[in-house]
């Protein structure tokens, strides 16, 4: 069983959720910010999703983690195996006020590499709504190309879902990206 881990970037702290978090993130599922996750959802579906992100530590070596700014609670960036989903995922989503400014990025960024430096996993990808031009902006910054071949979550097509690969920790290590450029 792994503890989800406290991992810091220059601006950022990413850590466990707690139960304090889950207003904030029942909020945002039931808004239609999470139009892109098939939003909005009511209290129970959201109370789900927070137990899987924050269970996939202890089930799997890796899942969701908060995101702080300054002590305010940002956002999440997760990497989780949905029931549904095909291969492993990093996600990432905003609070309202906090995007625009790198935080999804430094965050996906910095959990990915943790997940590569301290699980077996050598493949990511992400799963983005056609209309979020704003994820499929950051899935290419983040190095991930579209993967045309790759399965979709159950019941998604290709006019639903662009599958996003990450690439492998043997691409990055060879193509030296630089995480928070």
């Amino acid at each position: 069983m792994t503890q989800a881990p406290t991992i810091t970037t220059p601006r950022l702290t990413l850590r466990a959720p707690r139960l304090e978090d889950f207003e904030t993130y029942a909020d945002f599922c039931a808004s239609a910010r999470s139009v892109y996750m098939d939003g909005p959802h009511d209290r129970e579906k959201a109370w789900a999703w927070f137990c899987n992100d924050t269970a996939h530590w202890a089930l799997f070596g890796y899942g969701g983690l908060m995101i702080e700014v300054d002590g305010a609670l940002a956002g999440q960036v997760a990497v989780t195996k949905g029931i549904g989903f095909p291969e492993t995922e990093l996600g990432w989503f905003l609070f309202d006020g906090f995007e625009g400014q790198g935080y999804a990025a430094e965050a996906a960024f910095a959990l990915r590499d943790w997940v590569y430096e301290n699980t077996d996993l050598d493949t990511l990808v992400s799963y983005v709504s056609p209309q979020n031009t704003a994820s499929a902006a950051l899935a290419e910054r983040l190095g991930a190309t579209r993967d045309v071949d790759a399965a979709r979550p159950a019941g998604e097509t290709a006019d639903d879902c662009i599958v996003f690969r990450h690439p492998s920790p043997a691409e990055l290590r060879a193509g030296g990206m630089e995480a928070y450029a």
